[in-house]
């Protein structure tokens, strides 16, 4: 990895010097705190759904879409984002973000009707989408030539991604027990504007490049997603054998062919197809996209569990989950730069992905009248742990696989894998779930019933992933060689 992330960082930061010390770090505690963010902003939403579903209006298989809506957007615009990165330059991208952001937090708070909720939670997405590539663009810039520090800075920024995500449950249940649903999405407000005035201090300027657009290839993508996520939610209530779902499921993808065949075409393409013969990055992508489809269906049901079943208050249910904050930043911050070095990326993905699904499974044999200590918090951390061991080296070999000019695509490409994988995940469970008895409000048992379903369906796509990847990762060669030839790179 750190050859290939050396070579990046050279190739984006040619059009200017890295920042003294003091801003690099810095910029990168921005970076970090950008990624906490969009990624928290999936999760935060979680404790105040039920809030949200009767003051809104609701239904128990739509109120999914609060959460789709925004990683739809996200997902779907994330490799239009990384090229814009490439072409007009990550800070100046980096910085559009956190405004379209911060607009759709406004919209998606002051909401007194689904159809503005959904709205303003998908121009989040849009927000995130231009943030998340640029950041990761902007962290190569500061850190790809300095192989020592790489590490510590991929380890922070790996820690935010799923910290942000279980951190939100925790801040969603404070803001909806003591404030309202609506603080959930004001919360962003406040941090866009103090990252808009930090980041011309500490960040990067970059000179972006010239070249087009594709803006079909956006279109395409986006529209695909969104119509395979709509149907698969849908079919619960439409009937998987009705016209409608699979029409809308056709469309989907028949909108998705379309957007391969574009970038086949396209002189300059959103996605370039050769990109995919880069060694690793297929089978990191595909880890990213199972490990997500578990790992987000997990906390979007536990929450429900703990509220609709155990009968935890808003507050309460958040608190709930913060032994696996802990456990995330113990293992991204402090273990896994270390069991990387020792044993190589592609051990860690197997053994956390497995991890994750054996967690998966111990959460689904949570009782109708259980407890948080025994039915939650065991299964929760194992998860945690699976998660943790998996996420780092799974995204530092898919950014690294890429050649060096298309560093703003390959951050795009494993961004897009995590957020595919969240929506089309998180519908198929919600379709699951609702088979089996999620939809009997007030009936403990049924609504256990269907939880466990859901949390079967994901310990399966854990497994899957795990065995994805130790079929289709090649080994890398050992840290020490690796950093040896960055060395002698740099040099």
């Amino acid at each position: 990895m750190s050859a290939s992330t050396a070579r990046n960082a050279s190739g984006a930061s040619g059009a200017s010097k890295a920042p003294a010390d003091a801003r690099r770090w810095s910029a990168l505690a921005l970076i970090a705190l950008a990624q906490f963010m969009v990624i928290m902003d999936t999760s935060i939403i979680g404790v105040a759904l039920p809030k949200m579903q009767s003051d809104l209006g609701f239904s128990q298989e739509n109120l999914s879409w609060v959460f789709n809506a925004y990683v739809v957007a996200f997902g779907g615009l994330l490799l239009l984002g990384g090229r814009l990165s490439d072409l007009l330059g990550a800070r100046r991208l980096f910085s559009a973000g956190w405004v379209v952001l911060a607009a759709g937090s406004l919209a998606a708070g002051l909401a007194g009707e689904v159809w503005v909720e959904l709205t303003g939670r998908a121009l989040q997405g849009v927000g995130a989408a231009l943030i998340a590539p640029s950041a990761l663009t902007l962290l190569m810039t500061l850190f790809g030539s300095r192989p020592k520090e790489l590490g510590k800075a991929f380890a922070l920024y790996g820690a935010a991604a799923p910290a942000g995500g279980t951190a939100g449950v925790f801040l969603g249940g404070v803001i909806t027990q003591y404030l309202s649903w609506p603080w959930v999405f004001y919360i962003n407000i406040p941090v866009a504007l103090i990252v808009l005035i930090a980041t011309p201090a500490v960040m990067p300027a970059g000179a972006g490049r010239r070249g087009s657009i594709d803006l079909a290839g956006a279109v395409t993508v986006t529209a695909g997603l969104a119509a395979a996520v709509y149907a698969i939610v849908r079919a619960p209530e439409t009937g998987w054998g009705s016209g409608e779902t699979w029409l809308v499921l056709l469309a989907g993808v028949v909108l998705i062919a379309a957007f391969v065949v574009i970038q086949s075409k396209r002189r300059e393409p959103l996605m370039r197809p050769g990109i995919w013969r880069a060694p690793n990055l297929a089978g990191a992508n595909i880890a990213q996209l199972l490990m997500a489809a578990a790992w987000i269906p997990m906390w979007f049901f536990l929450n429900l569990y703990l509220q609709q079943v155990l009968g935890l208050g808003a507050f309460a249910s958040g608190a709930a989950l913060l032994p696996m904050t802990v456990a995330i930043m113990i293992m991204m911050i402090v273990l896994a730069p270390r069991l990387i070095s020792r044993f190589g990326p592609k051990p860690l993905i197997v053994l956390g992905l497995l991890a994750l699904g054996a967690g998966m499974f111990w959460l689904s044999l949570a009782r109708p009248d259980g407890s948080f200590l025994v039915d939650v918090l065991p299964a929760s951390l194992l998860s945690a742990v699976g998660m943790s061991l998996a996420f780092i080296p799974s995204l530092g070999t898919a950014l690294s696989s890429a050649r060096p000019e298309e560093g703003g695509l390959a951050s795009g490409i494993v961004n897009t894998s995590y957020q595919v994988g969240s929506a089309l995940g998180l519908a198929a469970m919600t379709a699951i779930a609702a088979a089996n008895g999620s939809r009997e409000l007030g009936d403990p048992v049924a609504l256990t019933d269907g939880f466990s379903a859901a949390f079967v369906g994901a310990a399966v796509l854990a497994v899957a992933g795990g065995l994805a990847a130790l079929l289709t990762l090649r080994t890398a060669p050992s840290p020490a060689s690796a950093s040896a030839s960055s060395d002698k790179a740099a040099a």
